[in-house]
């Protein structure tokens, strides 16, 4: 049972569709690998998140919100509106914002976001796939020498960095955090298992060996449910005890991904899930997977 359970939320978002556009929810509303979105193509603000995770036994204690798929020129609006939700209301406490690495104007953007008090890192969105059906980028940014230029400046802001994608990726992104020691970079939804061939599922075992392999890369462990639309606690089992037995506790957190994962079910049945998992976990480290990796990584 979640009742009484106390969460720093290590992943999330919200949205307001009257002040920020955001294409991914607005019709005609695209198909990616989470299929219709239409239930959460609607606003979705702080009252609504606190509601969805107190309805699951949840009492949260702080925020971190990750960028929502804002239109790249809305990126910096996002940012100034959670940085005015933050001093009005005290969360979200750490705000995750968005910029592409591979413009010129890189170093400008980081900075116009580094100057708000709540900014702790950037995610850009780099899942690319050979499968037009899966792919989010029409080419593999990881590939890029612009981005990489762009990826340079996150550690003069002191930035640390959201790190979407898939399991092929994952010795290039393995090769980017060695060459990058001083910047933290923290994989996104347990490394997103697309492909659950025998293939796909040694490329994830593979890849999270070779990032768990370096220092300053973590893990979130969430958004299976996207890859997984009829999930189970026992079809969650080998991905998140894996995944938790590579990195460990301390460089691994539990997080919602609210409002998309919610397509797929509802607050409480995520986290009575993992706390089946987790059952054999000691108490410290279930004080780290719930808060205290995300306190720390993400500075709050």
């Amino acid at each position: 049972m979640t009742e009484g359970l106390s969460l720093i939320d290590a992943h999330m978002h919200l949205w307001d569709l009257t002040r920020i556009r955001y294409p991914w929810l607005t019709p005609p509303l695209p198909l990616g690998i989470t299929g219709d979105v239409t239930a959460i193509a609607r606003q979705y603000l702080l009252d609504d998140y606190l509601h969805d995770a107190a309805a699951g036994g949840v009492r949260i204690e702080k925020l971190v919100h990750i960028e929502a798929g804002a239109h790249p020129e809305d990126a910096l609006a996002e940012t100034r509106w959670l940085q005015a939700l933050c001093e009005a209301r005290g969360f979200p406490q750490a705000i995750v914002a968005h910029a592409q690495l591979e413009t010129a104007d890189v170093a400008e953007r980081l900075e116009q976001h580094a100057a708000h008090a709540a900014v702790r890192g950037i995610r850009q969105i780099l899942n690319w796939h050979r499968d037009p059906a899966k792919t989010y980028t029409p080419r593999d940014l990881l590939e890029d020498p612009a981005w990489h230029g762009g990826f340079a400046h996150l550690a003069r802001h002191g930035l640390s960095f959201d790190l979407q994608i898939y399991p092929t990726q994952m010795p290039a992104a393995a090769r980017l955090a060695a060459q990058h020691p001083d910047t933290l970079l923290i994989l996104n939804h347990t490394g997103m298992p697309v492909d659950r061939d025998d293939v796909g599922l040694e490329q994830w075992r593979r890849g999270m060996r070779l990032l768990a392999a370096q220092p300053n890369v973590a893990v979130k462990i969430s958004g299976l449910a996207m890859l997984d639309w009829h999930w189970s606690e026992e079809s969650l089992r080998p991905f998140v005890l894996e995944t938790l037995e590579r990195f460990g506790a301390a460089r691994t957190m539990l997080a919602s991904n609210f409002p998309v994962d919610r397509l797929f079910g509802s607050f409480g049945r995520y986290f009575e899930a993992y706390a089946g998992l987790l059952s054999a976990a000691s108490a410290s480290e279930r004080a780290a997977l719930l808060g205290g990796t995300a306190a720390r990584l993400y500075r709050i």
